[in-house]
């Protein structure tokens, strides 16, 4: 069974193949070498360096594992040239009443930073967004309240 696609830009993609390439040829040999000089400090049973060697292994690899899944399913968002509607890769200035504007790039779960300006189209207000237009005034259900935004630009 095929997983969710994961959407993601050009830019994202990019940032996670790199970190999946530093992943294997830097953190997992340091990791090894960490392992390999745990166990020749003797009995594992006690051994502190030993048990934080094998749980930055397992954290490692479950990276790995989660890049490669992401990769693996990855759809790449094409920065539209103009819409009307907000969709993936569209960049929206909305305001709240009463608050500054605020800009928001749309983009998938896999690199949503809010605090960066990316926001995830399964995010309560990705989702709100998502097929409006300019002027439009959208309801974001999310666990502080209901709060109400208007579209100034889509881009």
């Amino acid at each position: 069974m095929a997983e969710k696609p994961t959407y993601i830009t050009p830019e994202g993609l990019a940032k996670l193949k790199e970190e999946l390439e530093h992943l294997r040829t830097v953190r997992r040999p340091e990791v090894a070498q960490q392992i390999k000089l745990a166990k020749e400090d003797g009995d594992l049973m006690e051994n502190a360096g030993y048990d934080e060697a094998k749980n930055t292994q397992s954290f490692v690899e479950g990276r790995i594992q989660t890049l490669e899944a992401i990769l693996r399913d990855a759809v790449i968002i094409n920065t539209p040239q103009t819409s009307d509607r907000v969709h993936l890769g569209s960049r929206v200035q909305i305001q709240e009443e009463g608050e500054e504007p605020e800009e928001y790039l749309i983009v998938g779960a896999a690199e949503a930073d809010p605090t960066a300006g990316r926001i995830s189209n399964e995010s309560p207000l990705g989702r709100a967004l998502i097929g409006s237009s300019v002027g439009d005034q959208v309801v974001v259900h999310a666990p502080g309240g209901r709060t109400t935004f208007r579209i100034l630009s889509i881009e």
